[in-house]
């Protein structure tokens, strides 16, 4: 059966007739064409899948589309503005917190998700809000780099 949901995703309302057992992650790659957002493990295990819904990080490959009905859903497409990279993925570049990528999409999310409730978080605060997302290539030493150069100030001054 299908069911029309109606949400927004990125900002814009959306209207679509979707099979009612079609994830989240189905529906954004397939139907919006919004790839930026990774099939990982399909499991829930890697965290490659998290977007935001509402404001706070969920995985897509555990959400059905239906479950998200009347919400705001962004996805990593959402961060950047007129071509230019959020402060948070800018940091990512310059800090070298990707190494083959994959990952960086659900990190760069989840901690979104935590600077949106806590612009100056500390090291175990920002470990704690990744530790769903799994990286493959680095010690998550970079990773977590990146995250306290977004949310540093201007004189590079970041809490341990």
């Amino acid at each position: 059966m299908k069911s029309l949901v109606r949400l927004r995703v990125n900002g814009i309302a959306r209207e679509d007739a979707v099979p009612d057992n079609l994830l989240l992650l189905d529906y954004l790659r397939e139907t919006l064409y919004l790839t930026g957002t990774k099939q990982g493990c399909d499991g829930g295990e890697c965290g490659a899948c998290t977007v935001l819904v509402d404001g706070k990080p969920r995985l897509s490959c555990l959400t059905l589309t239906a479950a998200v009905a009347g919400r705001e859903v962004e996805t990593i497409e959402s961060l950047a503005r007129n071509g230019r990279l959020s402060r948070l993925q800018q940091a990512f570049h310059e800090k070298l917190g990707a190494q083959c990528g994959y990952c960086t999409p659900g990190m760069i999310m989840a901690a979104e998700g935590l600077l949106r409730k806590n612009a100056s978080p500390s090291v175990a605060e920002i470990r704690a809000a990744l530790a769903g997302n799994l990286c493959r290539c680095t010690g998550y030493v970079k990773i977590v780099e990146s995250v306290q150069a977004a949310c540093a100030p201007p004189n590079g001054v970041t809490r341990t």
